[in-house]
Order: C-alpha cells, then sequence, then structure tokens
C-alpha cells in the first residue's frame, strides 16, 4: 500500500526505497514486475493486484535438477559415496561440465535434496556420507574447556614464527591424537598448514610417551628438511616429555593456550574428516599402517576450497618446486 501512495503523491523510487528501508533497486523490480497495463502503453502499480501476481509466480514444489537429470544424480551420489563434500561436488561440476549448464547445481541444492528430497536413495547414501553424519542441520556446539596438563618449559603458540601464520612457507604442521574406544588406541594425525597435507601415524596399543615419540618423529624424520620447520600440538599428556621427540626430529614444537582448539584450526577440521575413516568408539588397532596410508592419500587428492578447489598433495608440490 506504501509504494502505491507514494506513486501518486509522484514520489521517486530512491525516496520509497529510503522510507522501506529497502534498496531502490528491490523497490523498482516489484514496481516492474507486478505493474498493471492502462490503455496504451502506460501501467499503474495497484497493491493487490501486485500482490495475486507475486503469488501466482510462487507455486510450489518445482522440480528439482537432481530428481529430473539422472546423470548429474549419479554423480552427485557417486561422489558422496567416496565422502565428498556437496561444495566439493558442485565446484568439481562447475569445471568439468563448464558448457553443460544442466550439470552445474550447487551446493545447497545437494543438502536440500539430501535433507528434503524425495530421492531415497540419495538421502540414504548421504546419511552415511556427510562429515557429521546427521540427518538434520543443528548449530555448532562450543567446544568444551580444556585445563593445562603439564608445566615446564614450553615454547608457546605466540612464540611461532610468523610465516607460519600467513601459510606461505611450507614446514609448519600441525597435530593431534584421534582416540579409539575406551582410550585404548590412538592414530596421529599431522596436518601442514599451507597445504593441508596429511600424514597419518600409526601408534602401537600403549600410550607411553616414549614410544608416542618416537613413532611421531620416525614419521616426521622422513619428510625433507624444508618440511621440518615446527609442529604445532595441544597441551596433552602425550606431550609431556615433548623435548624428546625435539631431539629426535630437530622440529620444535609449539603449545596452544588451554581450552583453544581454535588455535590448531586445520588440524580440527581435519580430525573431523578423519572420523568418517575412524569413528568414535572403535577399537584403532585394528588399522594398519597401509590402511591410514590410504585415507592419507584419499584425503590429499579430494579438492578443498580454501585451496581454490586445488588437492592437498597438488598445493603441496606447488610450494615445494616453487622459487621461496
Amino acid at each position: 500500500m506504501h509504494i502505491a501512495d507514494r506513486i501518486r503523491e509522484m514520489a521517486s523510487i530512491r525516496v520509497i526505497a529510503a522510507e522501506l528501508g529497502r534498496s531502490p533497486s528491490t523497490i523498482s523490480r516489484e514496481v516492474r514486475r507486478n505493474r498493471s497495463p492502462l490503455r496504451g502503453s502506460s501501467y499503474v502499480y495497484r497493491p493487490y493486484a501486485a500482490q495475486r501476481r507475486a503469488e501466482a509466480r510462487r507455486p510450489r514444489p518445482k522440480p528439482r535438477k537432481l530428481e529430473t537429470n539422472p546423470e548429474l544424480r549419479h554423480f552427485v551420489r557417486s561422489h558422496l559415496g567416496v565422502w565428498w563434500s556437496p561444495e566439493q561436488i558442485s565446484k568439481t561440476l562447475a569445471r568439468r561440465f563448464s558448457h553443460r549448464p544442466e550439470m552445474r547445481v550447487c551446493h545447497e541444492t545437494i543438502y536440500q535434496a539430501i535433507y528434503h528430497g524425495t530421492d531415497t536413495d540419495l538421502t540414504r547414501t548421504a546419511a552415511l556420507a556427510l562429515r557429521r553424519r546427521r540427518t538434520y542441520r543443528r548449530p555448532q556446539r562450543q567446544a568444551t574447556s580444556r585445563r593445562p596438563r603439564f608445566t615446564g618449559t614450553m615454547l608457546m603458540i605466540r612464540d611461532r614464527p610468523h610465516e607460519a601464520e600467513d601459510r606461505t612457507i611450507p614446514g609448519h604442521w600441525e597435530g593431534d591424537l584421534i582416540i579409539g574406544a575406551k582410550n585404548a588406541s590412538a592414530i596421529g594425525t599431522l596436518v601442514e598448514r599451507a597445504s593441508r597435507f596429511t600424514m597419518l601415524v600409526h601408534l602401537p596399543g600403549t600410550r607411553r610417551t616414549d614410544l608416542f615419540h618416537r613413532e611421531l618423529a620416525g614419521a616426521v624424520q622422513a619428510l625433507p628438511p624444508i618440511l621440518r620447520r615446527s609442529l604445532t600440538w595441544d597441551q596433552g599428556n602425550e606431550m609431556a616429555t615433548h623435548q624428546l621427540f625435539t631431539t629426535a626430529s630437530g622440529m620444535p614444537v609449539y603449545f596452544c593456550d588451554p581450552a583453544s582448539p581454535w588455535q590448531r584450526g586445520t588440524n580440527e577440521n581435519t580430525n573431523g574428516l578423519l572420523r568418517q575413516y575412524f569413528p568414535k568408539g572403535t577399537d584403532l588397532r585394528r588399522f594398519t599402517s597401509a590402511d591410514l596410508i590410504a585415507v592419507a592419500a584419499e584425503l590429499n587428492t579430494r579438492p578443498r576450497k580454501t585451496l581454490g578447489w586445488q588437492t592437498p598433495a597438488q598445493r603441496l608440490r606447488e610450494l615445494i618446486t616453487s622459487p621461496m
């Protein structure tokens, strides 16, 4: 009503938009789309007629792309089956089928098909394929607080070289443990900050720190020196004697502040991806070194949004071969 009244009073579109707190283009589109024709070539904006026109264009449900295009549905379903995210699938479709608009779909459309679609096979596949295995969306919960586990001489994250922050130089890693059932087993996870390249460390059943440091140092020593600049870890008991690791690997360890998992955000995100392969409550002792290598290879050859849809392996190779 306000728009019609103000148009009759000869107010400009910009003035009407300012009065309603809307963009001038929004008011302009509303008038252009929903105006009624008069004699000749003139038009008039009538609010009730405009409402009927808007409602007539709104019928739902409209057919979904994934329901009407079998080839597209198969591509999405097959890649969900190997644990690609909807956004990874969407970006890959846009690149691979750049000249076929019917084979492009945004990631939100995939999520809508999973949560609200009629394709039960797609929903069933996605229930196992999505990162958190949730059947509905929910806000992210706050991380639980953690207390410091040990004291002594420690290098804190604020002491870490500035080059680690901007991720332009490779060789700065973040690490953590994935814990198995009843705290009886673990897998070490290492993620390179610049490339998101992931390494998994096979650990013995025991949680003794000396054995843990030996296995971790052995994995790091296989890297070239250019990739052994620093390691960032939380204040878990497994790093209580971190000097042993530093002595064996030549790699300094920097510790996060207590209750600050975001200071190792890259590693936290990667651990979330790894939980698809190693669900909580699983006895991790049944996985061999070969199993861990295979899982890491899958992650390192999966395109990432944060890397401009390169894979971690591609980005690491590019960083190593490019001149510093």
